[in-house]
C-alpha cells in the first residue's frame, strides 16, 4: 500500500493498492482521513483478473470479505477496525440471510454498525464498503 502524495488535498490521502480490481470509474480504492480508513464499495471480483468470483451470494460475499481484508491488511488494520459498513445486495429477500451468516463469520462482538439494502447491482449479487478506524 502507498499513499499518493498527489491526492492530498485537505488531509485526505489516496490509498494506492494492488487489492481489489483497478477502479472503473472516478472513484478511489481507498482514502485515508485523519484516523479513518474508507474504502469504496466492492464486489466479488478477482483482484488479478478483473473476474467475478462466485456462483452463489455466499461465495461471492466470501470473496469480497477477502478483498477487503486485504485493503484493511495494507493499512495495518483489521476487520475488529472496522467501524461501519453498507452491504448492497441484488436480491435482498432472497439473499440477506446466507450473506449475513459468511458476513457475521468476518467479525467479532460488536460488530460494526451496517445498512444493508438492495441494489440494482450488474452481473454481481453483492458489493460491500467500509469505514475503519485506525485510532483504538
Amino acid at each position: 500500500m502507498a499513499l499518493s502524495g498527489g491526492g492530498h488535498m485537505g488531509g485526505r490521502l489516496e490509498s494506492r493498492t494492488d487489492e481489489g480490481a483497478a477502479p472503473t470509474g472516478a472513484y478511489s480504492r481507498g482514502l485515508v482521513v485523519g484516523d479513518f480508513v474508507h474504502t469504496p464499495g466492492l464486489g466479488p471480483l478477482d483482484p488479478k483478473t478483473g473476474e467475478v468470483v462466485g456462483a452463489d451470494v455466499a461465495e461471492q460475499t466470501h470473496q469480497v470479505m477477502r478483498t477487503l481484508g486485504a485493503i484493511l491488511a495494507a493499512h495495518g488494520l483489521g476487520f475488529d477496525d472496522v467501524v461501519r459498513s453498507t452491504v448492497r445486495l441484488r436480491c435482498l429477500k432472497r439473499d440477506f440471510t446466507a450473506c449475513n451468516k459468511v458476513y457475521k463469520s468476518y467479525f467479532t462482538q460488536p460488530c460494526p454498525v451496517r445498512t444493508t439494502v438492495g441494489s440494482d447491482l450488474t452481473d454481481i449479487l453483492v458489493e460491500i464498503d467500509f469505514v475503519a478506524c485506525k485510532a483504538r
